[in-house]
């Protein structure tokens, strides 16, 4: 299939819906989808986007300005992952204990709304990813419509940049407890940690950052074409300054730089997700 196909197709999917909710982080898939969707089904749709401690401020501020720039009806719901212990203990599975969180609240939204469908931005190359939260879609009867218009990453970029979207090339940005590690609380204070550590690594310069959460221990992950410059004595030096404030008694610069999952790299042996049953209507 051609990439025109492609986009053809996801508005054919997308048509056949009739009405959706469509979960809404403020990445480029999401932020893609909400547009194709709104595009299609106008008022018919409806992007949400969860809002909670594990959500940076400035991403959230980031995606309410996109969808109010394109006219895409937007609700915000507050949900409660920080009061479930099985998230809060942080296994392999926090991801499927947050989504599911997010889609119980979508559904409730989707019945009082009167919407038939709830919808997400898994793409075609997010299938072989060790993703749980794709187990609370299935859960929640969640579909991916990029998927079924077989749209790889690149190509949502692609198409997002031809409908002169401004996040075509927005790096990845997954939630504040993705840079917690597996095992360790997550708490409203730790995601602060990183939250203001990222912040400040954005002020000296680096767009890509991740900040991973080692207790006393901050790992910086920056974009590898940015690691010379990090490794200068001066830039240390104001790392230091800004992080070590923040509650961090050692602060150290990963030689591999950024990459995606990187926290995923210790689960030698990953729990399997819950055997789940689709909901009865």
């Amino acid at each position: 299939m051609t990439l025109t196909e492609k986009s053809e197709l996801l508005h054919q999917t997308l048509r056949g819906l009739g009405s959706v909710l469509v979960a809404y982080s403020g990445g480029t898939d999401s932020a893609f989808l909400a547009f194709a969707a709104h595009q299609t089904l106008g008022d018919n749709m409806l992007a949400v986007i969860a809002d909670s401690p594990s959500l940076p401020r400035a991403e959230l501020a980031a995606a309410l300005a996109f969808t109010t720039q394109h006219g895409i009806p937007t609700q915000i719901l507050q949900t409660s992952e920080l009061d479930r212990p099985d998230y809060i203990r942080n296994d392999s599975q926090r991801c499927f204990h947050c989504k599911d969180e997010l889609f119980t609240h979508m559904e409730q939204a989707r019945a009082e709304r009167g919407f038939q469908h709830l919808a997400y931005g898994m793409n075609l190359d997010d299938r072989g990813d060790f993703r749980p939260g794709q187990q609370a879609a299935a859960l929640h009867r969640a579909v991916a419509p990029l998927v079924t218009a077989q749209l790889t990453k690149p190509e949502i970029r692609t198409l997002a940049r031809q409908a002169g979207l401004a996040l075509a090339d927005k790096p990845a940005s997954a939630c504040l407890s993705s840079r917690i590690e597996y095992g360790r609380a997550v708490t409203r204070e730790n995601l602060a940690q990183v939250e203001q550590a990222e912040e400040a690594l954005h002020a000296l310069g680096f767009p890509q950052v991740r900040v991973r959460h080692h207790g006393d221990l901050a790992r910086i992950e920056v974009a590898r074409a940015d690691l010379a410059r990090a490794l200068s004595l001066p830039v240390l030096d104001s790392i230091t300054a800004a992080l070590k404030p923040l509650g961090f008694l050692y602060i150290t610069l990963d030689t591999q730089g950024y990459r995606s999952g990187s926290m995923n790299e210790v689960l030698l042996d990953i729990a399997p997700a819950p055997v789940l049953t689709a909901k009865e209507d």
